[in-house]
């Protein structure tokens, strides 16, 4: 279907870094960005776009505060979307479920009630 975005993964994205002649693409917003064109034309200079450049750049891109015409710019450089699973909402929800889980199988049953035990201490004295 014409004007269906692409899905891409973070690890797609970051293959594109500007590194090596590679094209130069940035999340915002769970939306991909091939800004390589741009880079030169950046008011704040190809710098800032380099240091986030096949990455998230969500924070940094929302904190700075962006007009309402670099928007509308930035739209017209979008070449896709993050796949489901490496939306930000996603990805900390991911992040906090698997090595955890996976570190506490390994440890021994004493490993384990002494990390709660431990857990336990530090909540009432930090309350």
């Amino acid at each position: 279907m014409p004007g269906e975005l692409m899905e891409y993964t973070l690890a797609e994205v970051a293959v594109r870094n500007g590194k090596a002649g590679s094209p130069t693409w940035i999340v915002i917003r769970d939306a991909v960005y091939d800004v390589t064109q741009y880079m030169e034309d950046h008011p704040g200079g190809s710098e800032l776009i380099s240091e986030w450049a096949g990455r998230d750049g969500t924070k940094d891109f929302d904190d700075f505060g962006h007009s309402a015409d670099a928007m509308r710019l930035l739209k017209t450089l979008q070449v896709g979307v993050l796949v489901a699973s490496d939306q930000a909402k996603n990805r900390k929800k991911n992040a906090t479920d698997g090595p955890k889980e996976l570190a506490e199988e390994q440890l021994s049953p004493e490993e384990l009630m002494k990390k709660r035990r431990s857990k336990r201490r530090m909540f009432i004295l930090c309350g």
